[in-house]
């Protein structure tokens, strides 16, 4: 889904491709690959979207740059859990005008932290079913499950920051559009704003039932290339020399935040000559089953976590060297190939390692509260957002992990604060 303002075959289970009534769950990581973020959607009936992992888009749809006429909103008729292990976002009309009087849902990731380090790969993959429409009752119509570019969140427009739209549907026709996004608008390297498209893929029973719509961002291979996959065959491949190499890193080499969105309307379905008209029912519905991001590390195995490069180049370590008994105190420390305790694996929003999680101590909200190694207990105090500025923060307390007053020396335990961007608060993962 264009965004015009700055703003390795898998199998896939069979239980999943095709069931209209898919129960919630994360398919397995492919060979070489580790799990490290997912959500199975396993919210009560009625209710909203978890936003220790998700946030609203809300708005009119003519914010976006792309025509749709939508407004989007955060209420539950339009954003729920339904219950059975599954996001809906549900798009309706009031009034009698077709072109107006539309709401609708959008939301994206908290964290923007999806990417593939230099000479890995990443797999972001969900499991949905689009809208049970028919070119017939369907005209408007556009769901959407994609990517932008984290810097976008830090200020660098579209589409330099690059979009990757893993799957697109229109005007009910049970298709599958993918494409990236990349250069400048109009025109440019990237043939903006239509960007490198596979042009439509038939999906027989993509509105009747569940499938499985995957990317590849793969930066082993030379040139570069990133991959689409419907319910496991790879149907379309962009390759980084098909554009200048600035124009590629600019877009692809970084990570990316997810997005959901159900739109009405808009220049992509006008294309294929469809906005909505009277025959445009009310009430169709995008269902997300799972959604997951797995991640090879450079030289083809999974590898056993990654470092974290906080101030003065020290790596986020756990005293003790490799225990980490519940409790032991997190601090910065001469990064050591060979140190298990300096190598974090995400799985959903927790950071973990030696077995356990990165943790605010207590579960005090308070400015200098230290950070330790934790048993997991899926609390708030352990969930963690990798953002845009290169600061990791916890979405509970609002604050970031902080070296005190910039401290670098070993042994420096490391604490929550307000964020504030400093140099204190700058955390790459390697």
């Amino acid at each position: 889904m264009a965004e015009l303002l700055p703003v390795v075959a898998v199998m896939v289970a069979t239980t999943l491709v095709g069931s209209s009534n898919a129960e919630a769950t994360v398919p397995s990581a492919p060979s070489g690959f580790t799990l490290t973020w997912s959500d199975d959607f396993n919210g009560a009936s009625g209710t909203g979207i978890d936003q220790s992992l998700w946030k609203y888009d809300t708005g009119a749809g003519s914010t976006f740059g792309t025509g749709e006429i939508e407004t989007m909103t955060s209420s539950t008729s339009n954003v729920h859990y339904d219950g059975q292990g599954h996001l809906v976002l549900q798009a309706l009309h009031s009034g009698s005008d077709p072109a107006s009087g539309w709401t609708s849902g959008r939301v994206e990731t908290q964290s923007a932290a999806f990417g593939a380090p230099a000479g890995g790969v990443v797999r972001i993959e969900s499991v949905l079913q689009q809208p049970n429409v028919t070119t017939a009752n369907g005209a408007g119509y556009w769901p959407a499950f994609w990517m932008l570019g984290s810097t976008l969140r830090s200020g660098v427009t579209w589409p330099k920051s690059g979009e990757v739209d893993i799957m697109e549907d229109i005007n009910g026709r049970s298709s599958d559009f993918s494409t990236i996004h990349c250069g400048v608008n109009p025109g440019g390297p990237c043939n903006e704003s239509t960007g490198i498209g596979s042009g439509e893929r038939a999906c027989a029973g993509c509105q009747t039932g569940f499938h499985d719509y995957a990317v590849e961002i793969d930066r082993s291979v030379s040139p570069e290339q990133v991959r689409f996959y419907l319910d496991g065959t790879n149907f379309f491949t962009v390759k980084a020399n098909q554009v200048d190499a600035a124009t590629w890193a600019d877009a692809i080499d970084h990570p990316f935040f997810i997005i959901y969105d159900l739109a009405i309307g808009g220049g992509f379905p006008a294309a294929y000559g469809g906005g909505p008209n009277a025959a445009t029912v009310s009430g169709g519905k995008l269902v997300v089953d799972s959604v997951a991001v797995y991640n090879k590390a450079a030289g083809g195995g999974s590898g056993t976590g990654r470092t974290i490069i906080g101030p003065g180049g020290k790596c986020v370590d756990v005293a003790g060297d490799d225990t980490g008994v519940d409790g032991t105190a997190v601090q910065l420390w001469d990064c050591q190939t060979a140190a298990k305790d300096q190598h974090w694996t995400w799985s959903g929003q927790t950071l973990r390692t030696l077995g356990r999680c990165l943790d605010i101590a207590g579960g005090v909200n308070a400015n200098g509260t230290k950070l330790q190694l934790a048993n997991c207990n899926g609390g708030g105090y352990q969930n963690w957002v990798a953002n845009a500025d290169g600061s990791l923060s916890n979405p509970l307390t609002g604050r970031c992990i902080d070296s005190p007053s910039g401290a670098t020396a070993n042994g420096t335990r490391l604490q929550i604060y307000d964020c504030n961007g400093s140099a204190a608060q700058k955390f790459a993962l390697a």
